[in-house]
């Protein structure tokens, strides 16, 4: 019974980890000229900003309540990635 169990749940992990999303490149594109804010979540505290034409990568995705899709959002740094926070999707052009 165990073994079984052991099983199931490496079957399980195995399949989503097929599931991930995928990380897709995004160019801020703010169309009032002012440097774009990054948020901790959806509507949150604003942790940083980002210029027109910066590059990011979508790390992941959530909706408000009033169902816009705000984007989690990285940059690679060489070849460490380092997530920056939450961005409206409408404010960026992604691939």
């Amino acid at each position: 019974m165990k073994i079984t169990i052991s099983i199931l749940f490496l079957f399980v992990v195995t399949v989503l980890a097929g599931f991930s999303v995928k990380a897709q490149k995004c160019e801020v594109a703010d169309p009032t000229g002012t440097p774009l804010n990054v948020r901790a979540k959806p509507n949150g505290r604003i942790v940083g900003k980002l210029r027109n034409g910066s590059i990011v990568w979508q790390d992941d995705f959530l909706y408000d309540s009033m169902g816009r899709e705000w984007l989690k959002v990285g940059i690679y740094r060489g070849k460490k990635y380092t997530v920056l926070g939450y961005v409206l999707k409408d404010l960026l052009n992604c691939e």
